[in-house]
């Protein structure tokens, strides 16, 4: 029974059914999404076992973009071709983005009435959210003297060069430090997802995926189209971030602030609220695309931006699966993975202090406010959106 559901092909319809009831209840971040989907796929539907889940997270994890939509990408390619593919992509990522447009819409009518102080307490509870990012990362994937003391120098250069530049020179340093100082303590299992994709069209889709990363920076610059500037900053923040939704609010930050775009306090009070919401973070483009400040906006950019930042992870797992059985299994590639892990650490260290901790911590009520929901959060397990609740309720009633 197990073997012929791993070989079994499912509808579409049951592929978006599935991964839309995941995309309403997947709280808690791409590790979290992690252990939804093994739970759903490998021990409930036995799609696929548990060494080629294995195989698929450690793919994901070393790709650029979002980790746990890829890995439902991956898994809707699986089993529906891409038409399954682009189901499971809709179905676990339009709760959130619906939801943080609506948002953004009600910020918009409302937010003068509910008052700055609403916004701030979404700000105060990000620099929680992101520092139990930090605690929970910090742990497994900087165990040892050297990748700490990696991580902390890796936080160092992004914080004196924070701009895209500075995050990809980091990330091309942590997977040198991987591959000269790091070793494999265990052998990663051998076992690929299933998938129809050939290799030559694995060619095309990562040749696509480069040249569009060249290509559309200087058609936007030509054109002098605000919606292919949109669609540019975006797929480039898809296309470059390593580490998943935390790792990506620099990034976006950099794209969306200094342009004018959206302002500093939307931009935080979004990510704050995305927190509040399952799914993946990267929904947070939605917000931003809908929240601007120049055409198209609303629904319209929300859709230019949600497109432009998963395409990148579409063409990227898509391409990549027919190789990766052979790539992973250098001794090399896996130590580069390894010290990538520890960069992440360290991208997120300065995210943490520019511009979450900067921006919303003012005074000794916010920094009480915050450490009440960071100990929410780590030692008593809450759900995140209600801590998002709680924070925007005490600072928008002064209390």
């Amino acid at each position: 029974m197990a073997t012929d559901n791993h070989t079994k092909t499912v509808t579409v319809l049951e592929i978006f059914l599935v991964f839309l009831r995941l995309g309403f209840t997947s709280f808690g971040g791409p590790i979290a999404h992690i252990g939804y989907f093994r739970q759903e796929f490998v021990e409930q539907r036995k799609w696929l076992d548990e060494h080629a889940y294995a195989d698929l997270v450690a793919l994901c994890q070393f790709l650029p973009g979002p980790a746990s939509s890829q890995i439902g990408i991956a898994l809707g390619l699986s089993r529906g071709g891409f038409p399954g593919a682009i189901a499971s992509w809709l179905g676990f990522t339009l709760p959130s983005a619906i939801a943080l447009v609506l948002f953004g819409m009600g910020l918009s009518v409302m937010g003068n009435t509910l008052g700055d102080q609403w916004l701030h307490g979404l700000k105060v509870v990000a620099v929680a959210v992101v520092a139990q990012a930090l605690w929970g990362m910090g742990k497994s994937l900087c165990p040892d003297k050297l990748r700490a003391s990696f991580a902390v120098c890796a936080a160092t250069t992004a914080t004196i060069f924070p701009s895209s530049l500075g995050q990809i020179t980091v990330i091309a340093a942590s997977a040198l430090f991987g591959w000269l100082l790091l070793r494999t303590s265990t052998a990663l299992p051998h076992n690929l997802i299933q998938t129809t994709t050939s290799r030559i069209t694995g060619m095309i889709l990562l040749s696509v995926f480069f040249l569009f990363l060249l290509v559309l920076p200087l058609a936007a610059a030509g054109s002098g189209s605000y919606t292919l500037k949109l669609f540019d900053s975006f797929y480039r923040s898809g296309s470059l971030v390593f580490g998943g939704g935390h790792v990506v609010l620099p990034l976006l930050q950099s794209q969306v602030v200094p342009t004018g775009w959206i302002s500093n306090d939307l931009f935080l009070a979004g990510y704050g609220a995305a927190q509040a919401v399952p799914g993946p973070l990267f929904t947070l483009a939605a917000y931003l695309g809908a929240m601007s400040s120049q055409s198209p906006f609303g629904w319209p950019g929300a859709g230019i931006a949600l497109v432009a930042i998963f395409l990148p992870a579409f063409l990227l797992i898509a391409g990549t699966l027919p190789f990766w059985e052979h790539l992973r299994r250098y001794e090399t590639m896996q130590r580069a993975m390894l010290g990538i892990n520890a960069g992440v650490v360290g991208i997120l260290l300065a995210a943490f202090y520019n511009p979450v901790w900067t921006s919303a911590i003012r005074s000794s009520a916010d920094f009480s406010l915050a450490m009440v929901a960071f100990l929410l959060l780590v030692f008593w397990k809450c759900s995140p959106w209600l801590v998002v609740l709680l924070a925007a309720t005490v600072t928008g009633l002064g209390i």
